[in-house]
């Protein structure tokens, strides 16, 4: 699971509403990535982040679109063991997420498979260059196919069908910054039970709570 990918700079960050939830987002600021290209995080550090947030380290992938910064809040399990993002933009609140999931998609599979944000709505498929260009009443989708992951790119709050393309062609395996980045807002498990001191040393009872003045 090696390949080129862009790491960004240490960027400063900010703190920006969400328009389409009312919370708050920390977001890198944009313009931030350098264009040199560096090896892939390796397959180890991968699965080390991901499984501890119940993500498959074979469909941990990410994007890089122009205007467009990773809410590392929105990172997390997608469908099954997959795993979903957003990347907002700051200038115009247009949203765009990706999504993965183990498998294929051929020209029969491409229309029979629903499109995430309209599932009664019949899809018309395009393969563009090896992109399945996919619509299904006003909603846009750009599918793309990694060995054997199947990566998802949709929009939100008006984001162009253009931004979408290019976040659908920009698709790697994360940078080993790009990887800590991804998962820097995700919650450290606890690596040992928690002890408690109250339980009784024998049997499965409830808490010891001391007796009032009452009994």
């Amino acid at each position: 699971m090696r390949q080129n990918a862009l790491v960004p700079r240490r960027c400063p960050l900010l703190v920006a509403a969400w328009p389409a939830a009312g919370v708050l987002v920390t977001l890198t600021l944009a313009g931030c990535a350098t264009g040199s290209a560096v090896t892939a995080a390796s397959a180890e550090s991968i699965a080390e982040y991901a499984n501890g947030a119940g993500i498959s380290a074979d469909l941990v992938y990410t994007t890089d679109v122009d205007g467009y910064d990773l809410a590392p809040q929105s990172v997390g399990p997608g469908a099954a063991d997959g795993m979903s993002a957003t990347w907002f933009n700051q200038s115009t609140g247009a949203m765009l997420t990706i999504r993965t999931d183990s498998g294929d998609m051929t020209a029969a599979s491409c229309v029979e498979t629903p499109v995430w944000d309209a599932p009664d709505d019949a899809v018309t498929c395009t393969d563009e260059g090896g992109i399945w260009h996919r619509s299904a009443g006003p909603i846009q989708e750009y599918v793309v196919v990694r060995d054997g992951a199947l990566i998802r790119v949709n929009g939100m709050e008006g984001a162009a069908p253009s931004d979408l393309l290019a976040a659908a062609k920009a698709v790697h395996v994360p940078s080993e910054a790009e990887l800590e980045h991804l998962f820097s807002d995700l919650p450290d498990a606890p690596s040992e039970p928690v002890e408690r001191g109250d339980l009784p040393e024998n049997g499965d009872g409830a808490p010891i709570d001391p007796s009032g003045p009452g009994g």
